[in-house]
């Protein structure tokens, strides 16, 4: 329930007193354990931060009769009472909250930008940027880009971490319903490679069909693209169907593996990765080679590369917005650009 005036007027200094930077110095003791690694992660004295959990103790001793951290002993972490949770997680929703209000405001006035690309897709806000940032610098632009899984790739959207984002999906020719909100400038689109160390002799270069990967060992990866694709084929369960040989958090290291020969098998991988690591020589390392995958499986499916905004960001600015600057050298650069897959 919101406070009233009365309540309002009524409030107990000790808790007028009480300053963000207070609770921003309480939040972090509570992730760090102590006074001396909150001060080290602060960039300040440990009696700085001593001193500031002293006044908030005292504070809420006066004003709920009960302090909110309590010293253990030497080298052991801070305990902190039923008071002191209760007082962390209602700074963390207060901060959070605040946090939220002042970016929504910063993109709004058109103060700040946050773009979100994956590694793979990278140069596609790079070329865009090149074209927009004198702009954006005389028009003091706070401009970040955070990089992105492709895993996260929805989640970073639907929650509004990012405006625009680049990254590569599955498509199905179905249409996916999470596009009815998002406008997408389609870079490029495809079908996925099998990369393998794999001899000729036991599998041959010609394409493999997709209704036959349950017969080849795989390289696959616990979340992402590869693994999205697999299941549109071959549902959740699909490791239940595969013959997987080796799990990978990342591409590189699933790379690593083939081209070591510790692992023999395949890897799911975009065009451009799968020619691009095909193409390489390296005496040292275990030949690779590239082999098309044919889709005769239902539904069909295909990687699409390109970049996503909320259609209602767009519509709620106005043209000279940073975003719809953006996105419009995003729509420029797709006219002259060469396709990654």
């Amino acid at each position: 329930m919101p406070p009233t005036l009365d309540s309002l007027l009524e409030c107990p200094p000790g808790l007028l007193d009480m300053t963000f930077d207070q609770l921003r110095t309480l939040l972090v003791v509570h992730e760090t354990g102590s006074a001396l690694r909150a001060a080290r992660v602060l960039g300040r004295e440990q009696s700085s931060v001593q001193k500031q959990l002293d006044t908030l103790n005292r504070n809420s001793q006066v004003l709920c009769g009960e302090v909110l951290t309590v010293r253990q002993g030497r080298g052991k972490d801070y305990l902190f009472t039923p008071t002191g949770e209760t007082t962390v997680e209602l700074a963390r929703t207060t901060f959070g909250k605040w946090l939220e209000s002042i970016h929504w405001s910063r993109r709004r006035l058109g103060r700040m930008l946050t773009v979100g690309t994956t590694e793979f897709t990278l140069p596609i806000v790079s070329r865009a940027w090149d074209r927009v940032s004198e702009e954006f610098r005389q028009r003091e632009v706070e401009f970040k880009v955070a990089h992105v899984r492709t895993k996260d790739l929805w989640s970073r959207l639907e929650t509004r971490q990012v405006d625009l984002i680049c990254g590569s999906i599955v498509s199905t020719p179905e249409g996916d319903l999470r596009l009815q909100e998002y406008e997408v400038i389609e870079y490029a689109r495809g079908q996925a490679l099998l990369l393998t160390n794999l001899p000729e002799a036991e599998l041959p270069g010609t394409p493999v069909r997709t209704s036959r990967l349950g017969r080849i060992p795989l390289v696959v990866p616990p979340a992402g693209l590869v693994a999205d694709l697999l299941a549109t084929w071959y549902g959740t369960n699909f490791r239940e169907r595969l013959n997987v040989v080796a799990d990978i958090d990342d591409v590189h290291y699933g790379l690593s593996l083939l081209r070591s020969g510790f692992v023999r098998g395949c890897m799911i991988v975009t065009g451009s990765i799968g020619r691009g690591m095909a193409a390489q020589e390296d005496p040292d390392a275990v030949p690779l080679r590239a082999i098309g995958l044919h889709d005769d499986l239902e539904p069909k499916a295909e990687l699409m590369t390109g970049a996503f905004v909320r259609r209602a960001d767009l519509e709620r600015y106005d043209a000279g917005h940073p975003l719809n600057r953006l996105w419009d050298a995003v729509r420029e650069d797709v006219r002259t650009y060469t396709p990654l897959a």
